[in-house]
């Protein structure tokens, strides 16, 4: 046959791209497919009998299903219905050796195209280190296609799969017409029941990750061990943290004593001490607590654990509509939005990825930490509850991410049922192996986090607290006014003129005061109560520390109803700007602020008023 052309199709990371370049050398072409984001690459290499033989590399793929641009491509190409591209001869199928399971079940699907496959187990040099054995000749009897072991980025290795495919071109059998596959579940059956026949030795890796993941993975089971690992991490952040922060804390109550005995009562002071220090340091004291809820989630992802999560929460989400890659995007909220709603990219369909930018603002981030910890430390006591085995502080810190958790799957199940209904779709992830995190790789990433947030500290937030003393520096007391200063200043006067809006939720206008900067950033309407609360108090007040003098001026329902609002309440600027850039729709954007401001509001003022009720 002259010019043969081969499709490259194999799942990502299994090397096939590497086998490609391998093959090809440098004679290539990348360019993208018509009308379509999505790259094409094709080149040639000389057979043996001198034959140009043109390779076409397809997107990595997991199905046939269609359910992503690339599988849709991919079919389009191996069906000939593409509109710019023949319909190849053959398909070399690509398989990761080390992970034979996940990759068998696309080599099902392959076979009933009706075109020639050839199986290349590539890695097979990790699989031998990994103590993987694998038997090509039981695989080909099964398959009824050719089997051979492959090592991608080595030349020599390929002299076996050039000569089965100079066989099967040689007498190239006629293109049947593709039949339908069975369904996705039945495909996965016959998959494991193959792996099972043709793996020899999976390796003691191997063996130890399937042991776990019969536990970490079982439908009841792995569902408590998730929660219990989620619980232990919210008293972790409370228990471990309080040590540290006292000390942070005391130092900046230290350096605004020591500044208010050594510098002149003006301006200047005030400015550093109510200002700078009461707004900024009000937010770092928290650095421990992000550090510890940081550490605990590092240490998840680098162990493998957290792609279990996802499976774990699938069934969960199939009832809301959604699947488990959702779940994915909505743990990358739970350090900050924006990410999180970037990551839906990965989402397949456009309905479900819309849902889950809808919801990924209900995951409690990281910037709402400060808020959390600041009103818990100051309303509730940390008694011991559960037989004395969980503080309540943790227990109430807990709640707080459940009831985002919870707010999140009813607001996809409604959105699922109306605006973005749509047939659910099956989940499909290659897991990792499970390892020990690398303590190295571990610190750098915390330092990172913690550079992340004291460059927020040192900016939004410093900002925030300068703008906010000085709006709260003019216009000056009149003369008889009997009220602090800050009352009768610009920022009084906004906070007043807010608390008419706030009133039904119990909030007074210092409150309201702390809403507007903490727009910009969540963390900031902590700043915020600490310049507005330093600007009406007095020395003693300073030394006590913010979570005090919040105690001696707010209700426990008011207190209650400030948590609640920011569960809900109206993401900041970056992440609704995000939220415009990901749906390219300022339809959907309006649709998140207001039914985010809406619940913020409703819920709030429930919770205030029944805890007036329940305490009257």
């Amino acid at each position: 046959m002259t010019n043969p052309k081969i499709a490259l199709v194999g799942s990502p990371n299994c090397g096939k791209s590497s086998l490609f370049n391998t093959l090809t050398g440098s004679r290539q072409k990348v360019a993208n497919y018509p009308g379509v984001t999505v790259e094409k690459r094709s080149g040639t290499y000389t057979a043996d009998t001198g034959e140009t033989v043109t390779l076409v590399d397809l997107p990595g793929i997991y199905s046939l299903k269609d359910r992503t641009l690339d599988e849709k491509v991919s079919r389009q190409v191996i069906t000939g219905t593409h509109a710019t591209e023949a319909r190849p001869d053959l398909l070399l199928c690509v398989a990761d050796s080390t992970n034979l399971r996940v990759h068998l079940r696309l080599v099902l699907e392959l076979k009933h195209l009706g075109l020639p496959v050839i199986l290349a187990l590539n890695m097979h040099d990790m699989a031998e280190r990994d103590g993987i054995e694998i038997d090509p000749e039981i695989l080909s009897r099964e398959l009824s296609i050719p089997v051979v072991t492959t090592i991608a980025v080595r030349k020599s290795s390929l002299n076996d799969l050039k000569k089965e495919i100079q066989t099967i071109i040689r007498d190239l059998p006629e293109a049947r017409d593709a039949i339908d596959a069975p369904a996705t579940r039945d495909l996965q059956k016959q998959a494991r029941s193959l792996a099972d026949q043709a793996v020899i030795s999976e390796g003691e890796h191997h063996k130890v990750t399937r042991r776990l993941d019969n536990i970490f993975l079982h439908p009841v089971l792995g569902f408590a061990i998730f929660f219990t690992i989620l619980f232990v991490m919210f008293q972790s952040v409370f228990a471990w943290a309080e040590a540290p922060m006292e000390l942070i804390d005391g130092a900046f109550g230290s350096l605004q004593g020591l500044l208010v005995d050594i510098l002149p009562d003006n301006w200047f002071r005030s400015l550093l001490t109510d200002g700078i220090i009461a707004g900024v340091g009000s937010v770092v004291v928290f650095l421990p607590q992000i550090l510890i809820l940081f550490t605990f989630i590092l240490i998840l992802e680098a162990t493998g654990y957290m792609a279990r999560a996802a499976f774990i929460m699938d069934r969960l989400m199939a009832k809301v509509g959604l699947n488990g890659r959702a779940f994915i995007p909505l743990l990358s909220s739970f350090a900050c939005a924006i990410p999180g709603i970037m990551a839906t990219r990965t989402i397949e369909h456009h309905r479900d990825r819309i849902t889950t930018i809808m919801i990924a603002p209900l995951m409690t981030c990281s910037a709402r930490l400060p808020v959390y910890t600041l009103i818990i430390a100051a309303f509730i006591p940390n008694d011991k509850v559960f037989y004395g085995l969980f503080g309540l502080q943790g227990v109430v810190f807990f709640g707080l991410y459940l009831a985002g958790i919870i707010s999140a799957l009813i607001v996809a199940a409604i959105l699922k049922l109306t605006l973005t209904k749509g047939v659910p779709q099956p989940f499909l992830m290659e897991l990792p192996k499970y390892q020990l995190p690398v303590l190295k790789h571990l610190l750098i990433n915390l330092w990172e986090r913690a550079k992340a947030f004291l460059r927020r500290a040192g900016t939004i937030i410093l900002y925030s607290a300068i703008g906010l003393w000085a709006l709260a520096q003019y216009p000056k007391k009149p003369i008889g006014g009997t009220d602090p200063d800050i009352y009768y200043s610009f920022a009084g006067i906004l906070g007043r003129y807010l608390q008419k809006v706030f009133e039904p939720l119990g909030f007074n206008w210092e409150m309201s005061i702390a809403l507007i900067p903490g727009m910009a950033a969540r963390e900031v309407a902590v700043g915020a109560l600490g310049t507005v609360y330093a600007l009406q108090g007095d020395e003693e007040q300073i030394e006590q520390g913010l979570h005090t003098v919040l105690q001696n001026s707010w209700s426990l329902p008011t207190a209650l109803a400030f948590l609640t609002w920011y569960i809900f309440a109206p993401q900041c600027f970056a992440t609704l700007a995000t939220a415009r850039r990901e749906t390219n729709s300022w339809g959907w954007t309006a649709f998140l602020t207001g039914y985010l401001f809406t619940l913020a509001y409703v819920a709030a003022m429930i919770v205030n008023k029944t805890a007036i009720y329940l305490m009257a």
